[in-house]
Protein backbone atom coordinates (compact mmCIF):
# COMPACT_ATOMS: atom_id res chain seq x y z
CA UNK A 1 0.00 0.00 0.00
CA UNK A 2 1.50 3.65 -0.55
CA UNK A 3 0.71 6.43 0.96
CA UNK A 4 -2.02 7.61 -0.87
CA UNK A 5 -4.34 5.02 0.45
CA UNK A 6 -3.36 5.91 3.94
CA UNK A 7 -4.19 9.36 3.30
CA UNK A 8 -7.34 8.46 1.72
CA UNK A 9 -8.33 6.53 4.70
CA UNK A 10 -7.64 9.89 7.07
CA UNK A 11 -9.85 11.54 4.94
CA UNK A 12 -12.94 9.65 5.63
CA UNK A 13 -12.25 9.60 9.11
CA UNK A 14 -12.16 13.14 9.00
CA UNK A 15 -14.99 13.35 7.10
CA UNK A 16 -17.19 10.98 9.45
CA UNK A 17 -15.38 12.56 12.31
CA UNK A 18 -15.82 16.20 12.27
CA UNK A 19 -19.98 16.06 12.14
CA UNK A 20 -19.93 13.80 15.03
CA UNK A 21 -17.81 15.93 17.37
CA UNK A 22 -19.68 19.50 15.89
CA UNK A 23 -23.16 17.11 16.98
CA UNK A 24 -21.32 16.76 20.32
CA UNK A 25 -20.81 20.38 21.35
CA UNK A 26 -23.45 22.28 23.00
CA UNK A 27 -25.37 24.21 20.73
CA UNK A 28 -24.74 27.32 22.00
CA UNK A 29 -20.53 26.46 21.72
CA UNK A 30 -19.62 29.07 19.12
CA UNK A 31 -21.91 32.13 20.06
CA UNK A 32 -20.17 33.61 22.89
CA UNK A 33 -16.57 35.07 22.61
CA UNK A 34 -14.68 37.18 20.62
CA UNK A 35 -15.02 37.80 16.66
CA UNK A 36 -12.78 36.79 14.60
CA UNK A 37 -14.05 38.36 11.36
CA UNK A 38 -12.14 40.95 10.02
CA UNK A 39 -14.44 43.08 8.51
CA UNK A 40 -15.67 43.84 12.85
CA UNK A 41 -12.32 43.99 14.04
CA UNK A 42 -10.94 46.72 11.41
CA UNK A 43 -13.71 48.90 10.62
CA UNK A 44 -16.19 47.90 13.00
CA UNK A 45 -18.85 46.33 10.63
CA UNK A 46 -20.48 43.32 9.89
CA UNK A 47 -20.27 41.33 6.46
CA UNK A 48 -22.30 38.73 4.65
CA UNK A 49 -20.84 36.01 6.64
CA UNK A 50 -20.73 37.22 10.27
CA UNK A 51 -22.47 34.81 12.58
CA UNK A 52 -22.35 31.85 9.85
CA UNK A 53 -20.15 29.76 12.30
CA UNK A 54 -23.59 30.00 14.99
CA UNK A 55 -25.47 29.66 12.50
CA UNK A 56 -24.21 26.51 10.93
CA UNK A 57 -23.82 24.78 14.43
CA UNK A 58 -27.79 25.54 14.75
CA UNK A 59 -28.47 24.30 12.02
CA UNK A 60 -26.84 21.14 12.77
CA UNK A 61 -28.82 20.78 16.22
CA UNK A 62 -32.19 21.37 14.16
CA UNK A 63 -32.78 24.99 15.51
CA UNK A 64 -33.89 26.87 12.37
CA UNK A 65 -35.44 29.95 14.16
CA UNK A 66 -31.79 30.60 15.86
CA UNK A 67 -29.75 30.09 12.93
CA UNK A 68 -32.16 32.71 11.03
CA UNK A 69 -31.58 35.51 13.90
CA UNK A 70 -27.25 34.66 13.70
CA UNK A 71 -27.33 35.00 9.59
CA UNK A 72 -29.86 34.29 7.03
CA UNK A 73 -27.95 33.27 4.86
CA UNK A 74 -27.31 30.03 6.37
CA UNK A 75 -30.67 28.70 5.37
CA UNK A 76 -29.32 28.55 2.33
CA UNK A 77 -25.24 27.75 2.87
CA UNK A 78 -25.93 24.75 4.85
CA UNK A 79 -27.37 22.48 2.37
CA UNK A 80 -24.74 23.73 -0.15
CA UNK A 81 -22.22 22.48 2.16
CA UNK A 82 -24.34 19.33 3.29
CA UNK A 83 -24.31 18.46 -0.21
CA UNK A 84 -20.66 19.50 -1.10
CA UNK A 85 -19.37 17.27 2.50
CA UNK A 86 -21.22 14.17 1.15
CA UNK A 87 -19.82 14.18 -2.08
CA UNK A 88 -16.97 14.68 -1.35
CA UNK A 89 -16.85 11.61 1.14
CA UNK A 90 -18.26 9.63 -1.11
CA UNK A 91 -15.72 10.27 -3.98
CA UNK A 92 -12.92 9.90 -1.47
CA UNK A 93 -15.29 5.97 -0.38
CA UNK A 94 -15.11 5.43 -4.11
CA UNK A 95 -10.95 6.81 -4.59
CA UNK A 96 -9.99 4.30 -1.72
CA UNK A 97 -12.10 1.40 -3.39
CA UNK A 98 -10.46 1.46 -6.74
CA UNK A 99 -7.15 1.99 -4.86
CA UNK A 100 -8.07 -1.30 -2.83
CA UNK A 101 -9.27 -3.19 -5.65
CA UNK A 102 -6.39 -2.16 -7.99
CA UNK A 103 -3.75 -3.37 -4.95
CA UNK A 104 -5.81 -6.77 -4.75
CA UNK A 105 -4.99 -7.50 -8.38
CA UNK A 106 -1.75 -6.80 -8.10
CA UNK A 107 -1.14 -9.33 -4.75
CA UNK A 108 -3.54 -12.12 -6.93
CA UNK A 109 -1.69 -11.66 -10.25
Amino acid sequence: MNWRFYFSIVKIAFYVLVPIVLLALPVDFFDSGETVCLSVTLFNTECYGCGMTSAMMHLIHLDPETAYAYNMLSLLAFPILAYLWARWAVLEVFALRKMWLAHQTKISA
